[in-house]
């Protein structure tokens, strides 16, 4: 999906180089069904059972009257004469009421970093393992849609993380994340070694396997396997979680969503990696500043307003259920 969506609009930073803190906004409200008359779809590339999915998809909102736009790679997987338009990204970004993607939570992370600044709901189907962002499953795809053109959704607004990394005096990149930025080794087993800090503050120097800045989406990703919290999603915070650190007393750290977080990388004569969303890299070299913010736009996710997130951290973790 690489190459659709635009560099993000920023607001104008302090004299400091940080970024203003951003305006409380509402995080949840109620779908109109009349909204949804272009509907775009974004498929897994590559998958038989995705494209198969899709044009089943395709069928229904066609037979609904809805305009139906497909990413152009989803598009060439799907039998000749499907009733549907190809589309970039940013087409569906600018044109559709609605994006429905299929596949995992991979595909849906990357669709998300694209669409997130065009400010349209985005609905997940599951065909991946556990699937915590995609809402609903194939099995239930007939009803889902049903209920969606009927308006019996809701929206929730969840941070996205605005990162750059500076060498010397440029930038070497500017990017978004979804889940989390994570700081780690390359191919050698060392240690990584680098200084945090927090607004201006210095708060540690640190050795160990790498660093995860995660948002309140990915504190169910990888930073909950490095011994991070679960922070519910509608919250607007960064939860800093070391991987393996060579001490004993280092521990993760939540922090506000105002919050400039910058990570100094110190004394590394071997490869480090950046890593967006398990998705996107960078190599880093001493010397090299990442600087982590909350980014100006979020994502839209739809979400059915009977089922509470802990109804969802329930079914993905097989927690107990009430007696």
């Amino acid at each position: 999906m690489a190459g659709d969506g635009p560099h993000a609009r920023l607001i104008p930073p302090r004299r400091d180089g940080s970024r203003r803190p951003l305006p409380h906004r509402r995080r949840t409200r109620t779908v109109q069904a009349q909204n949804f008359q272009t509907v775009g779809l974004i498929g897994k590339y590559g998958d038989p059972q995705v494209s198969e999915s899709v044009a089943h998809l395709v069928e229904m909102l066609a037979a609904e009257g809805v305009t139906v736009l497909v990413e152009r790679a989803t598009a060439g997987s799907l039998p000749t004469g499907a009733a549907q338009e190809p589309a970039s990204l940013a087409a569906i970004g600018n044109r559709a009421d609605l994006a429905i993607v299929v596949g995992g939570d991979g595909t849906l992370l990357g669709a998300a970093r694209h669409l997130c600044e065009f400010e349209i709901p985005i609905v997940g189907v599951n065909l991946g393992r556990l699937g915590f962002l995609t809402e609903t499953s194939l099995a239930n795809i007939e009803d889902s849609l049903e209920n969606l053109l009927a308006g019996a959704y809701q929206v929730e607004e969840r941070m996205m993380l605005h990162v750059r990394v500076q060498r010397q005096a440029g930038d070497l990149a500017v990017e978004r994340a979804f889940n989390d930025v994570v700081i780690h080794r390359g191919n050698i087993a060392r240690m990584v070694e680098m200084q945090t800090y927090v607004d201006g503050l210095f708060v540690f120097s640190q050795r160990s396997d790498g660093l995860i800045v995660a948002s309140p989406t990915g504190s169910t990703a990888y930073a909950l396997s490095a011994g991070g919290p679960i922070v519910h999603p509608s919250m607007r915070a960064f939860t800093l979680v070391p991987v393996c650190p060579h001490t004993l007393t280092n521990r993760p750290l939540i922090l506000p969503g105002h919050s400039h977080i910058e990570v100094l990388l110190t004394n590394n004569p071997g490869e480090v990696q950046l890593t967006l969303d398990g998705q996107t890299n960078f190599a880093l070299q001493d010397g090299d500043r990442i600087h982590v913010q909350r980014d100006e736009h979020t994502v839209h996710l739809l979400s059915d307003p009977g089922r509470s997130y802990f109804d969802v951290l329930r079914e993905k973790f097989s927690w107990g259920e009430r007696n």
